[in-house]
């Protein structure tokens, strides 16, 4: 498991290009039959990928449970929402499964003993992206689609941001302890995500950036807003955004995103806005 530390903002000033990478970008999630985890002791956050291709792969696959959570299971004292983002698939939890086409979201609750991933053609393998959190009680593991998700459209044509903000794992959909997560899609002729720029010192966020095509990027911005920096990124790679940092995205396409929030409350719009002129 790849574990990353807080960062001290006046230290990240001082990051090269190549520190700031290493430290907030994941750059590669799905490889076959494999679980790639990263821990980040922001939130206590942890972002999983995995690709199910010849075998029926378990949550834990290759990682030391008690060496890295101190339980007996993942999910023992943890939350998790799940994306399939590749071809259709299943995900048993406890025993029960629940069938994942594209876009399609499960969310499992604390206490979850067992959870595996099944792609049903190994020539289009699913692939899941998942985010977990700390949770204190159990709620109720639900499979959401697409049209069971709350839409939210926002920006303009005319201000390069015309897109929908998708709420899926949200106070107005379902209960969950503290993970929120969703799914932001831009029109054709949009490329900016999240502007005006905002903060959330009471909340961290991970944006997985995806429907990127091909030979396109994303330039992901983030630091204080006196203080930014940018991070290019790829399709299927994930940005850590503490909760010090603005975390907005231009690319050289529209795109998709994935954003996940854990923290001290679930209330979506508690933002601190910055003004984008007053952006350095």
């Amino acid at each position: 498991m790849d574990v990353r530390y807080s960062v001290n903002p006046q230290d990240f000033k001082r990051y090269t290009t190549e520190e700031v990478r290493k430290e907030f970008l994941i750059e590669k999630l799905f490889e076959a039959d494999t679980v790639t985890a990263v821990y980040s002791h922001v939130d206590r956050m942890v972002t999983f990928g995995c690709m199910p291709v010849k075998e029926t792969v378990a949550l834990d696959k290759g990682i030391d449970v008690w060496h890295n959570f101190g339980t007996k299971f993942i999910l023992e004292r943890r939350e998790i929402g799940i994306f399939n983002v590749g071809g259709a698939g299943r995900i048993a939890a406890d025993g029960k499964e629940y069938k994942l086409g594209y876009k399609d979201c499960l969310y499992v609750t604390m206490g979850t003993k067992e959870v595996t991933f099944t792609s049903d053609d190994a020539a289009n393998p699913a692939k899941f992206y998942m985010v977990s959190a700390p949770a204190h009680k159990p709620c109720k593991t639900t499979l959401l689609t697409l049209a069971d998700a709350k839409k939210v459209p926002c920006g303009s044509m005319e201000q390069a941001n015309d897109r929908v903000i998708n709420q899926f794992i949200h106070p107005d959909v379902l209960e969950t302890c503290q993970l929120s997560m969703g799914m932001t899609a831009l029109k054709p002729g949009s490329v900016w995500n999240t502007m005006p720029a905002h903060t959330h010192e009471r909340r961290m966020e991970i944006y997985y950036y995806f429907e990127v095509p091909e030979d396109n990027v994303v330039f992901h911005m983030m630091g204080q807003g006196d203080e930014t920096r940018h991070i290019v990124m790829k399709g299927e790679q994930a940005v850590i955004s503490p909760s010090w940092s603005i975390h907005a995205g231009c690319g050289t396409s529209n795109y998709t995103f994935i954003w996940a929030m854990g923290g001290e409350n679930k209330t979506f719009d508690d933002m601190d806005d910055i003004k984008k002129v007053d952006l350095k």
